[in-house]
């Protein structure tokens, strides 16, 4: 096999995560123009952005599903995932980050902090990605840098470290203070190809920068004793002990660096791709990818080398013309086109008919995916989201993504007896594509239901049936998915069966304790000693306490979020 083109320490996967218009794709887009991986810079108000490909992402000037491309700055080699910011698309950010290494978080300048931004914020937490903050539009009216890092601070509990400061405001706004070089770097213009040039800082800025840099210092100085004794002798660190030291912190999840620009204005964008290389991980840097065996009960890893046993993880689906598209992340070994490969948790063979680069809804054939390499494969004919794709003589299940539970629901019925076939086949390719899309018969009814993530997230989905498939279909009125819970624990629950009605009779005592689980779903205790309950009848108690939980006592709404525990019982024939 061919040699790999970069080494390992030189990959960057990242993603791009934010609330909704705080400026991603337009940071990605400018990304890939200053990269040289497209020669125009596309607008998404114009609906000409590259990474939003989708007619509907277009049309709604919004991003609605995670495009992947690849891009190269200074001898790296970039992965870059744009993910999108509505949070009716929010498995799209998911997906994304479990397989994604690092991440720039974008902020508006103007409104900071925002609901979306946290919920990203938390899903990073979650996958321990460490990630750099872009405080974007920093031209706009209103824009507070200031305000926004404070935000950093207190809403999302996380401990910026400034290592950019903006030089002018809102339509002053001409460039970027560098903390670390501690220069003044100014553009000639507002367009893609203006020039930017450093100088020394301002006057007016001198005492905030020098402000900012102790506290950097500081923080830097705490992530390395070998840092910390230059500090405390010199009083100052080198430009290079100050950027190890960011990127030990930034690893660490001691801090998160700040930067700042704007991007619609063409300004900090590569300074920002400096960041990714210089503080975020390369696949090495990241742990071992975990899993477990066959039969869950030993846990296994997978190192970042391609000379490993091969293991991946499908992490999104694409209904294609050409077939069926893939995505996965390698996270050990390499497999060539052609090859065999096992879907663990299905237990099935799969070959891989093609390999593919993908930039947004453009491919590129490749011959070899390896370590480090995310990409997309045709020609899998049983792969969901979240299976492991893996060497048969060395099988491994790695961890699992959970999505949410939709939140809304609307009848959907087809026009004609045509239609009815061809909504079979839309209904189930989308919701191979989409885990939080989910689609039920009613049996009272006899309706069609689908649900979803919000309205805008089923309008998307019964707009691609029209479009993609041909579908002639009338929709009902959306309707939420209520749920009821227990909000304080109830002991000892008793309930009584005696049934005697000719023949044998039966009777049986149960009690139960109920109390809440938030978060955690349905879990179910067996408390029984001595035998009190017979061994066979314990799981149909189970049974039986879930069926009861599907009719709320409320309003009839399933009951979620709930433990019962099973403490004890009578039984004996009559």
């Amino acid at each position: 096999m061919s040699e790999r083109e970069f080494p390992l320490e030189r990959y960057r996967n990242i993603g791009i995560m934010a609330h909704i218009d705080a400026g991603k794709t337009t940071t990605t887009e400018r990304v890939l123009y200053y990269t040289g991986k497209s020669y125009k810079i596309g607008e998404v108000h114009e609906g000409a952005a590259i990474m939003d490909h989708m007619v509907q992402e277009q049309e709604r000037g919004i991003t609605i599903t995670a495009a992947a491309t690849t891009a190269f700055w200074r001898d790296h080699r970039i992965n870059i995932i744009d993910t999108p910011g509505h949070v009716d698309f929010t498995i799209e950010v998911e997906r994304s980050l479990r397989v994604l290494d690092g991440a720039v978080a974008v902020f508006d300048s103007v409104a900071g902090v925002e609901p979306q931004t946290e919920t990203v914020w938390r899903q990073a937490n979650k996958y321990r990605v460490p990630r750099l903050c872009f405080i974007n539009k920093m031209d706009r009216t209103g824009a507070n840098f200031y305000r926004t890092v404070d935000m950093i601070k207190e809403r999302l509990q996380s401990v910026p470290a400034v290592i950019q400061m903006p030089l002018g405001g809102e339509q002053e706004y001409r460039g970027i203070i560098d903390i670390v070089k501690m220069k003044a770097i100014e553009w000639d213009g507002d367009d893609k190809d203006s020039k930017y040039y450093e100088a020394d800082i301002p006057a007016e800025y001198l005492d905030k920068a020098k402000k900012y840099r102790s506290e950097l210092l500081e923080l830097a100085a705490g992530e390395n004793e070998e840092i910390m004794e230059k500090y405390l002798n010199d009083g100052d660190l080198s430009e290079a002990d100050l950027k190890r030291a960011i990127r030990l912190g930034t690893l660490s999840f001691s801090f998160v660096p700040v930067l700042c620009g704007s991007a619609f204005k063409n300004k900090g964008v590569q300074q920002m791709l400096d960041c990714v290389v210089d503080y975020l991980p390369s696949p090495l840097d990241i742990p071992a990818a975990e899993g477990t065996n066959l039969k869950g009960d030993e846990k296994l890893t997978r190192e970042a080398n391609e000379k490993a046993p091969f293991a991946a993880l499908a992490f999104k689906i694409v209904a294609d013309p050409f077939g069926k598209l893939t995505y996965f992340r390698v996270y050990s070994g390499q497999i060539a086109k052609g090859e065999e490969l096992y879907n663990s948790v299905k237990e099935k063979r799969e070959r891989v008919g093609r390999l593919l680069l993908m930039h947004a809804n453009q491919r590129e054939d490749i011959d070899i995916a390896r370590a480090g390499d995310i990409v997309a494969g045709l020609g899998f004919k049983d792969v969901t989201t979240g299976d492991t794709l893996c060497d048969r003589d060395n099988p491994v299940i790695l961890e699992r993504m959970e999505f949410p539970d939709p939140v809304i629901h609307v009848a959907i019925e087809p026009k004609t007896k045509n239609d009815q076939d061809k909504l079979g086949k839309a209904l189930k390719s989308l919701s191979d594509e989409d885990p939080t899309f989910r689609v039920r018969t009613d049996h009272e009814t006899g309706q069609t239901v689908i649900s979803g993530m919000g309205e805008l997230h089923l309008e998307i989905l019964v707009d691609r049936m029209q479009r993609e498939f041909n579908v002639d279909a009338t929709v009902g009125k959306p309707q939420v998915a209520y749920r009821e819970t227990v909000t304080k624990t109830v002991d000892t629950v008793e309930y009584r069966h005696i049934k005697q009605s000719g023949g044998s009779g039966q009777f049986a005592v149960v009690k139960i304790t109920v109390e809440p689980n938030p978060g955690k779903g349905y879990e179910f205790v067996d408390d029984i000693t001595g035998g009190r309950i017979p061994r066979e009848f314990i799981q149909p108690t189970n049974q039986g306490i879930q069926a009861a939980l599907d009719n709320g006592v409320l309003a009839g709404y399933p009951t979620v979020d709930v433990k019962v525990s099973l403490v004890d019982g009578q039984y004996h024939d009559v």
